[in-house]
């Protein structure tokens, strides 16, 4: 199909299998320069309201698409924000990077991902290098275990940086969900129903948020005077849960249990029923993280929802700060909310 810009010039569109259109191709049907053309889709300079809405349909009838390299050059921002993340399945780091990812979109932004394996100062520096390759204009590292919150140290001070999860002595600024406070919430609650204490099935050691997720169940029984029972530790996993449920059983005094998180939780279910004791009847079971399952388990599990939208918009606000050359270096916490349902409670 040919359309005419001007008299004498002819401009083709793009059809499957065809040349994608350059700038020079919009500029031609919209019957304006290519420096106007620039303006208009890399948002640089004045245009009267009339062409820019000429050069934009231009744009849309060709399927025309901005060259990303040029347009860094031209406006020195490339529109795209880089994410350092954990190469993970887990419900709490997947759902942090999908609110990044939604709150960057939402104000127009690109996402680069690089995942790595095995956080440390080495692979985190990699990736970040790797990110600034591609010229993103800042970077967040999701920074859950105590190895990537130290590796926060090398990153180079030449780029915007924020870590969710990280820890209190991270260079950078840091956001997160108050994990301690979440688990204050459930030990409380827990108590309030009128039990002694509260068992923990804690998660891995080297993970900084059931390191706080366990100071905040120790501390809410040392401060009532309570006895502390030893932890039984997992990594996170139902299969994890239900070996912790296997020695728990016969435990004296075994009445209520918080697990470091959900899918723990349900391994924890399924070996108090092999046991044949009942939940809530004869144990409360609270978890952490509401994964979206929780709700279903049998019975509904009591635990600690994470906003994680919010974690999401609070880290981009804050990045968006650093872009803009703020020096903040606070840690900012995002409330975590108890969640009540009928494993800690009648049916």
């Amino acid at each position: 199909m040919v359309d005419r810009a001007k008299p004498g010039e002819q401009v083709r569109t793009s059809s499957p299998g065809s040349r994608q259109p350059s700038l020079a191709d919009v500029a031609g049907m919209a019957g304006v320069s290519h420096m106007t053309v620039s303006r208009v889709v890399n948002e640089s300079g004045p245009v009267r309201p009339e062409t820019r809405e000429r050069v934009l349909a231009a744009v849309h009838k060709l399927g025309y698409r901005p060259n990303t390299a040029a347009r860094t050059l031209v406006t020195g921002r490339s529109g795209t924000l880089g994410v350092v993340a954990l190469e993970s399945n887990l419900y709490g780091p997947a759902s942090t990077l999908y609110g990044i990812e939604n709150a960057a979109r939402e104000a127009g932004y690109g996402v680069a991902i690089c995942s790595v394996t095995r956080p440390g100062r080495t692979s985190i520096g990699d990736a970040v290098e790797s990110l600034r390759r591609q010229a993103v204009e800042g970077i967040v590292v999701i920074a859950p275990h105590v190895t990537a919150g130290r590796a926060l140290a090398a990153v180079p001070a030449d780029i915007p940086v924020v870590a969710v999860g990280g820890g209190e002595s991270a260079p950078v600024p840091v956001i997160s969900v108050d994990q301690y406070d979440g688990a204050r919430r459930a030990t409380e609650h827990l108590l309030a129903l009128g039990h002694r204490t509260v068992w923990h099935v804690a998660g891995p050691e080297d993970w900084l948020e059931a390191r706080d997720r366990e100071r905040g169940w120790r501390e809410t029984l040392e401060r009532r005077g309570l006895r502390v029972p030893a932890v039984v530790r997992g990594d996170w996993s139902p299969r994890s849960g239900y070996e912790a449920g296997r020695a728990l059983v016969g435990k004296r005094g075994l009445k209520a249990v918080f697990s470091a998180n959900d899918q723990m939780a349900l391994g924890l279910l399924r070996a108090f029923t092999e046991a044949g004791i009942r939940v809530p009847e004869d144990v409360h079971v609270a978890g952490f993280d509401d994964v979206p399952e929780a709700a279903y388990f049998n019975p509904p599990l009591t635990t600690v929802r994470q906003d994680f939208i919010e974690v999401g918009r609070r880290t981009f606000g804050l990045l968006e700060d650093r872009m803009a050359g703020g020096d903040v270096r606070a840690r900012h916490l995002v409330p975590a909310e108890l969640i009540v349902r009928e494993s800690t409670g009648p049916r």
